[in-house]
């Protein structure tokens, strides 16, 4: 993405478009890896002195709130972001400890949720070995 569509990217969700908050988002939309902070702040702290993990922080917060990101929760006390709020599932490889994007249907049938709810979004995350580990 370039500098404009980030911007207007975040103006879009009522963000003022800082260079903090994008290079932030252009991490996360370049770098799908599902990063934790400590990763965002690790690659992008040389280029910025001034970033703080605080900043980090708190800017993925904003950016989840608005739906500009997804959480994404796949071990205790580990979280991660997606730029792709998209609904797709998570596959972490249990050897080399990467997560994969997996983009098939995701469809609860009619019986799996009681009368009434209705299921707006489907996260799920599943545990195996990659094929480069296999």
């Amino acid at each position: 993405m370039n500098h404009e569509q980030i911007a207007a990217k975040l103006e879009e969700k009522n963000i003022r478009p800082s260079v903090q908050r994008m290079a932030i988002y252009n991490f996360l939309a370049e770098n799908p890896v599902h990063p934790t902070v400590d990763t965002i702040y690790t690659a992008l702290s040389p280029q910025m002195p001034t970033l703080s993990r605080t900043t980090v922080y708190n800017t993925l917060r904003q950016f989840s709130e608005c739906g500009l990101v997804q959480t994404i929760t796949i071990e205790d006390g580990e979280l991660r972001y997606d730029a792709d709020t998209s609904n797709h599932l998570h596959f972490k490889c249990i050897k080399c400890g990467k997560i994969y994007d997996i983009f098939k249907p995701v469809e609860l049938p009619p019986q799996f949720l009681q009368d009434g709810f209705k299921a707006e979004k489907i996260q799920t995350n599943i545990w195996g070995i990659c094929k480069d580990c296999s």
